[in-house]
């Protein structure tokens, strides 16, 4: 069990490393690949708005070229306004004003017609009515007339402040009109409605819960999904931290994107410079506008994200498999060692007989089987053998000792003997020693013991010597033949 956990783990600690070398790699890929992606789709919103503006001015174009012949006549303006309006889907309104006393039988002129907010229509298809004022102030105020008169330049102006509240904000498209002296001596001015204009760019979105949005120099919002925040609320006037500083890099006129949070959620913004494309004949000035796209995170490593969690179950799930799947192998594969095991150790306890099975494994555990089976065979031979030789010592050694003590019963019976022996000895010595001082000292000397008998006397005990010496001499003699033959 503890081989096939260290296997697991070994294979738990290679997968974690690739998997997070790949998941690295694939966020990565899908980071890159949601930035191209928002890159395209930003500049194919700049210019889907581009293209719209770009019609306005050709509308608004023609409609002038039109109009040269007739700018004396102050009752076809009406219908040239119109004419504008209905030709072109995507205005909302047109003013065609002139200067104070242009008009001998008016003092101030303009003529303006708008497209009705009537709810359940579609906005191409809702009535065009005219009106007698522009906003809350005179035309001749206001700076959609008073810029371009100013300066003569055809030019957008960022959406329009001070307006009625009831009404849609609007940007204006300004096209001075000029008369013989080249100077200007009216202004065509074309609404282009902001709500329309981001329904039309939120309907192209790159994704499900993406949306995108144009601001101007101040922050102000032109294009956004949610009506409430156009002319309503800039892009400072946000309070997370983070979305500011997005912002403020889209004013800056930075491009690239950034993370931000705004109530909770994370999203992502790409955000470019809003250039238009040169056109001849058409107005190519710096708006000072940004374009940006905001995505939530959520759809642009959403998958990325849940596959990474199914790869993480799978790989979970993978590696307990492995886990089971090793543990049975690998006891499989160990089970011919425990079982040497255990009778290795029956064996050592002295089970010399313990069955071991032949093994037809062709692997190192067959060999080591069939091995260990040869050595409990060659062991038992060994034991049988030493078991033997360990009989034969002992009836060596029984025979040895009883030799011994023979032997010790002999050394008693000599040391006995031989004491015997001294004993029988001492009294003719000392027979011997009395007749040689009688002898020698005649004072010492009986009546009856004259010469001649002590010298018999001393002869007789000294014989008597002589065959206890000759007998022991003899009895020490058939031993010693004896050791010789036993030997």
């Amino acid at each position: 069990m503890r081989i096939g956990l260290m296997v697991v783990t070994a294979m738990a600690l290679l997968l974690m490393v690739s998997m997070i070398v790949m998941l690295y790699y694939s966020r990565k890929a899908v980071k890159e690949e949601a930035i191209q992606k928002a890159s395209q789709t930003l500049e194919g919103t700049i210019h889907n708005i581009d293209n719209i503006m770009l019609s306005v001015e050709q509308t608004t174009g023609n409609i002038y070229f039109n109009m040269i012949p007739h700018l004396n006549n102050h009752d076809m303006m009406f219908t040239y306004a119109r004419k504008l309006v209905e030709t072109n889907p995507y205005v909302a309104g047109c003013a065609i004003a002139f200067k104070e006393g242009y008009f001998k039988d008016c003092k101030n002129f303009m003529a303006y017609v708008h497209r009705a907010d009537s709810a359940g229509i579609a906005y191409a298809d809702t009535d065009i009515v005219p009106d007698d004022m522009f906003a809350n102030s005179p035309y001749t105020e206001q700076i959609w007339f008073t810029k371009p008169m100013e300066t003569g330049k055809v030019e957008w102006l960022n959406p329009l402040k001070g307006i009625k509240s009831d009404e849609a904000p609007i940007i204006t498209f300004c096209l001075p009109i000029f008369g013989m002296d080249r100077k200007p001596v009216g202004v065509i001015g074309v609404d282009i409605s902001l709500s329309l204009l981001s329904k039309i760019v939120s309907d192209a979105k790159p994704s499900k819960n993406s949306y995108c949005t144009l601001i101007d120099k101040d922050g102000t919002f032109i294009v956004h999904p949610y009506r409430n925040k156009l002319m309503k609320q800039t892009a400072l006037m946000i309070k997370e931290q983070s979305a500011k500083d997005a912002a403020q890099a889209m004013i800056s006129g930075e491009t690239g994107y950034k993370s931000f949070n705004m109530e909770g959620q994370d999203l992502y913004v790409f955000y470019k410079p809003f250039k238009r494309i040169a056109v001849f004949d058409s107005s190519s000035d710096d708006l000072g506008w940004s374009a940006g796209i905001v995505y939530p995170e959520d759809d642009i490593l959403g998958e990325y994200n849940n596959l990474s969690l199914y790869v993480v179950v799978i790989a979970i799930i993978g590696l307990i498999l492995s886990f089971l799947v090793s543990g049975l192998v690998i006891h499989g594969q160990l089970k011919p060692l425990l079982m040497l095991t255990e009778q290795a150790q029956r064996i050592a306890k002295g089970n010399l007989d313990e069955p071991i099975p032949d093994s037809r494994r062709v692997d190192e555990i067959g060999r080591l089987q069939r091995n260990f089976k040869l050595m409990q065979q060659s062991l038992a031979t060994n034991i049988g053998e030493l078991e033997q030789l360990t009989t034969k010592l002992k009836q060596h050694g029984d025979e040895l000792s009883q030799a011994y003590k023979q032997a010790q019963k002999a050394d008693r019976m000599k040391t006995a003997f031989l004491h015997n022996m001294t004993n029988q000895m001492l009294e003719p010595s000392e027979a011997i020693s009395k007749d040689v001082e009688a002898l020698c000292d005649p004072s010492k000397r009986t009546e009856r013991q004259d010469t001649a008998q002590l010298v018999d006397d001393i002869q007789q005990n000294g014989n008597t010597i002589a065959d206890l010496l000759r007998n022991l001499i003899n009895i020490s003699d058939e031993d010693f033949r004896k050791e010789v033959q036993n030997a």
